[in-house]
């Protein structure tokens, strides 16, 4: 079944539709409310609470856009919302989550190379956490690689020609501050 046809099936009270959107779109909206809070236990609660809230506003969904951008639009702005609560920012400046996904892979390579990776890596998770909000946001959810720059546009609420900008630059300064750092191969 199409998302529609649950959607419509869900209006009408069957349960179950609307549990198969869950399971359909729990992962996406995990990942962008992670990308935005940085630590999984707090995306697992946002994307709770996201899930809730658009079940009980399915009424008001009126298939502008898909479900899957309302839905992450739910979330995104539920996961701001906590991101600039200031109990859950002086939480994350005393205890910095590890758990994010910000990280880059390590390859399976010799020992020295792996430790050059693991610097660098470092370097880039600390440069992405001075980006601002608006930078940092576009270039997480752009590279997630699980949604398209329309639907990341979307759920950030700005054009798609604004969100290439962000991406772009955000990219752009985390090269020249990596090059400061004397990594111009990046």
């Amino acid at each position: 079944m199409t998302d529609s046809e649950l959607v419509e099936l869900a209006k009408r009270g069957d349960h179950e539709a609307f549990g198969v959107l869950v399971d359909r779109h729990r992962r996406s909206a995990f990942r962008a409310a992670l990308a935005a809070l940085g630590s999984a236990d707090e995306a697992e609660d946002i994307t709770q609470e996201g899930f809730v809230a658009a079940y009980r506003h399915l009424a008001d969904f009126r298939e502008q856009a898909s479900f899957k951008t309302w839905m992450l639009s739910i979330v995104w702005r539920k996961a701001l919302t906590r991101r600039r609560n200031a109990r859950t920012m002086l939480r994350r400046l005393v205890s910095p989550a590890e758990d994010t996904e910000w990280q880059i892979p390590d390859p399976a390579r010799r020992q020295e190379h792996a430790l050059v990776d693991a610097e660098l890596a470092g370097h880039v998770r600390r440069l992405i956490g001075t980006l601002s909000p608006k930078l940092r946001d576009a270039l997480l959810l752009a590279a997630s690689g699980d949604y398209t720059y329309n639907e990341v546009a979307a759920m950030l609420g700005i054009p798609t020609g604004t969100l290439k900008w962000r991406v772009a630059e955000s990219r752009r300064r985390l090269k020249d501050q990596l090059a400061k750092l004397g990594y111009s191969h990046v």
